[in-house]
């Protein structure tokens, strides 16, 4: 059935009274938003095991759905997708595209770029003329091959299209990719972001001479006066520069005058700056250029480094890039058709274009990355890396349709290149590269070695958010010794990427220097009000402090953690605890014996929980876990550093055992700083549990997150008790001055541990996890766990419901001895010992 747009109403009457909704605007467009989500959603899922940006299941689905497909079936087409539909789909899509392309304008930071000096630059400049002189090449092939003399299009404009089609790297796609590989915080990611900037900002302006000289596609270019494309050039120029001289100032005032107060962002400054996308958008394509590149150097106007702009993008990111582009994308695979692609020539056409593409691009980055003594490894990675395309590479095509520059057939073999160099981008960089590891180290390592007193003693601090700030600043103080040892700290801002493109935008404003994300103090100014309390502390000119952004979802988070580790070479990782107690900091914290809301934890999610989990099986160092119950104030810890009647006092509890061992060594430094108190106190073996080892079988699976994990090694008991006794004999010929050193031979262990805890005698309790325990400490092993990773003494203690007044740390020694974990229960008694299968401690 026919239909005349002009006569096609917006709403049905419904169907009780004889319409069918589908022959009607607005409810076709929801049957085919709701289609094209579902199917790309699908997707993406499927493609997640593989790692492949959201924009190829977008792309697939629309293909899917479009002509190559299930479009053969031509009810199918004209019922859900007939032609008079499309315009309207199109141009609710291109909303979201205009968008999108400010979000990447406002993630472009063009300092940076500044920045990335001229090994980016000429790796750009070479990932972009190699392939844009290997597509002018292909271009002209494909001219006098794939099209007819009617509908041949003019040399100029199909020369620039087909040049930039094949040399574009996709910003925002190459920096979702890096971050998925871990590869954020690297030298190779510097590189490829800054030069993939580089590549992008060349692409846009390339793109808009594209344009310029396509005109609107009637008749070619060539019936046009150069002087129109001259025009449009010249305007193209005069509205870059007035937006850059005179808005761009203007709209760091609206930023200023718009950052939030009280968390709230104003809202006439946000409706004003989404109505300047339109204004731009629509002023270029009143010029003659796509009125995306008007939201794009738009985006460039905002400012980078306040709160407005990522604001901004948390107002309108999830609708744009969750509902709107996804309809771009598939609009682009409704109109690919594979079936144009017909006979041998067409078919060796693709061929062509993909290894013309990929050849260009490769070679020619690997090339100057050589050059620039870029490792071959590393500069074979670049190449690949460059060699993304995506959503820009769409964005061109599109257009290049629209103006009638290409062909069905052309488009089809363009869409299908950028699918296909993006896919093979994420596994290809897998294969290539390997990231060295470095050397492992633990807190002993640096106080066996020969000048300990020269030995720089590195740290990884974790946090979740300023809540975390004050609890990380109390622990790391009492750490810091006033001896030579110098202390230097790495304090990593953790931050989830979900699949929302904004979460790039904290890459970009946590980046102060070009990745890797280590950030600088400037000027005096703290970027983060997260970073705040720890730029006070480090302008006392004690502890050098370096702050870091991970950017990364939750499940591959801890490869970031062990990363900076490795590459930092810390010696220990600290971890904040998923639970956090609220109570007042200070002395108040004190009095939180009945429950009350002292013992009313905040839970950041189990998500962050299995991060810490992994952390502590994979770390190459070694590892403690905070669990905060208000220890210290940003207020306290300025005090506490310069005045040395305020005492934090450490309580240390030992049973032995290398985890053990390592907490004697924590509380070796914390006894060095004159403001801590530490205490430690030796749990002895009883009499009747000497004689008798307990014996430990493998937990059912389905138990696992119930019972504790100790290690399947073979240990010599006599070996282990050897070197407690030597720990301990060390500790106190060393400290025996300045600590307060206990023994007790206990009925209970756990009450105790709990009697210890639920005194007002300390701040903070430091505890092994215990997976080599001692008889005493595996005789737990029966009790049901609430937190396993804590290790059975640390799980009593950081439990809700035993109304623990200090906060608690638990500590983990690396060895790599060590590896392999097991989940246990105990059954019985005996008197022999074999950490395997059956494990008797």
């Amino acid at each position: 059935m026919a239909f005349n747009i002009t006569a096609v109403k917006t709403s049905s009457n419904g169907a009780w009274q004889g319409d069918n909704p589908l022959n009607f605007a607005f409810p076709l467009l929801i049957i085919q938003t709701a289609l094209i989500i579902a199917v790309s959603r699908s997707l993406a899922i499927l493609f997640k095991p593989l790692r492949q940006p959201k924009v190829i299941a977008e792309i697939v689905g629309g293909i899917l759905l479009g002509p190559s497909a299930l479009g053969r079936n031509t009810e199918y087409m004209d019922r859900i997708f007939p032609t008079w539909s499309m315009p309207i789909l199109e141009s609710v899509a291109s909303i979201g595209l205009l968008f999108f392309l400010f979000l990447v304008g406002l993630e472009l930071d063009l300092s940076s770029i500044r920045r990335s000096g001229k090994r980016a630059f000429g790796i750009a400049v070479a990932g972009i003329t190699l392939p844009f002189l290997g597509g002018v090449g292909v271009a002209f092939a494909i001219r006098n091959t794939l099209y007819t003399a009617v509908d041949r299009p003019g040399y100029a404009e199909f020369l620039v299209f087909m040049g930039v089609a094949l040399s574009i790297t996709a910003f925002p796609v190459l920096a979702r990719i890096l971050a998925e590989l871990k590869l954020l915080t690297t030298q190779i990611g510097e590189t490829a972001m800054a030069a993939a900037a580089f590549n992008d900002v060349a692409a846009w302006i390339l793109l808009a001479l594209a344009v310029a000289l396509a005109g609107n596609g009637e008749g070619g270019g060539e019936k046009k006066s150069p002087l129109v494309s001259l025009w449009v050039l010249l305007s193209g120029v005069g509205f870059v520069a007035f937006m850059l001289v005179v808005i761009r100032p203007g709209m760091k005032w609206v930023a200023k005058r718009g950052s939030p107060e009280n968390d709230v962002v104003r809202e006439s400054y946000v409706c004003l700056t989404l109505a300047g996308v339109m204004v731009s958008g629509f002023a270029t394509d009143l010029i003659g250029i796509h009125s995306i590149f008007g939201a794009f150097v738009f985006g460039l106007t905002i400012p980078k480094d306040g709160e407005f702009g990522q604001r901004l993008i948390e107002r309108i990111e999830d609708f744009v890039s969750g509902l709107l582009l996804p309809l771009y994308f598939a609009t682009s695979g409704l109109k690919t058709d594979v079936a144009k692609i017909r006979g041998a020539v067409s078919w060796g056409m693709l061929g062509l274009v993909v290894v013309t593409a990929c050849v260009g691009k490769i070679v020619g980055t690997f090339a100057v990355a050589v050059m620039v003594k870029v490792p071959a490894r590393e500069a074979l990675t670049l190449g690949f890396l460059m060699n993304t395309k995506g959503l820009v590479e769409l964005i061109v095509l599109n257009i290049g349709k629209e103006k009638k520059v290409l062909n069905d057939e052309t488009f089809a073999i363009l869409v299908l290149m950028a699918l296909f160099t993006t896919f093979i981008t994420t596994p290809t960089v897998m294969a290539i590269y390997k990231p060295a590891r470095s050397t492992h180290r633990k807190l002993k390592d640096l106080s066996a070695s020969e000048d300990s007193t020269k030995e720089e003693l590195r740290i990884l601090a974790c946090l979740h958010g300023p809540a975390n700030v004050s609890s990380l600043i109390s622990v790391i103080e009492s750490i810091r010794t006033t001896k030579m040892l110098q202390l230097k700290l790495f304090v990593m801002h953790l931050m989830e990427l979900t699949e929302r493109s904004s979460s790039i935008i904290m890459v970009q404003k946590a980046r102060k220097n070009g990745f890797p994300f280590v950030q600088r103090y400037r000027h005096g100014e703290c970027h983060s009000n997260v970073i705040g309390g720890f730029q006070a502390y480090r302008q006392l000119g004690r502890v050098a402090v370096r702050p870091i952004t991970a950017v990364s979802p939750l499940h591959t988070m801890h490869e970031d953690i062990c990363h900076m580790a490795e590459t930092k070479r810390v010696t220990m990782i600290i971890l904040p605890f998923h639970k956090r107690w609220n109570v007042d900091h200070g002395q108040d914290h004190h009095r939180h014996q009945d429950g009350g809301d002292g013992n009313v934890p905040e839970n950041v999610g189990h998500g962050w929980r299995l991060v810490n989990q992994r952390v502590l099986k994979n770390a190459p160092c070694s590892v403690a876990v905070l669990v905060d119950r208000g220890l210290g104030s940003i207020e306290a810890q300025s005090s506490r550093v310069d005045e040395s009647n305020v005492v934090e006092r450490v309580c240390v509890i030992f049973f032995g055992g290398p985890d053990d061992r390592e907490a004697l060594e924590l509380a070796g430094r914390m006894a060095e700083h004159p403001a801590v108190k530490v205490t430690v106190i030796r749990f002895l073996v009883r009499e009747t549990l000497s004689s008798n080892a307990v014996t430990l079988r493998p937990a059912p699976s389905k138990c696992k997150e119930k019972n504790y994990a100790f290690l399947t090694t073979n240990v010599d008991p006599e070996k282990e008790k050897e070197l407690d006794e030597g720990a301990l004999e060390e500790f106190k010929s060393k400290w025996k001055e300045m600590v307060e050193y206990k023994e007790k031979e206990p009925n209970n262990i756990i009450e105790e541990t709990l009697s210890i805890g639920q005194s007002q005698d300390f701040d903070l309790i430091v505890v092994g996890r215990g997976r080599l325990p001692s008889a005493e400490v595996a005789a737990l092993a029966e009790r049901q766990a609430e937190h396993p990773e804590l290790g059975p003494i640390g799980d009593v203690l950081a439990s809700s419901i035993n109304h623990i007044i200090p906060s608690i740390l638990v500590v983990q020694q690396h060895n790599k001895a060590h590896v392999e974990e097991m989940t246990v229960s105990k059954i019985v008694n005996e008197s022999s010992l074999n950490i395997n299968g059956d494990t008797n401690v």
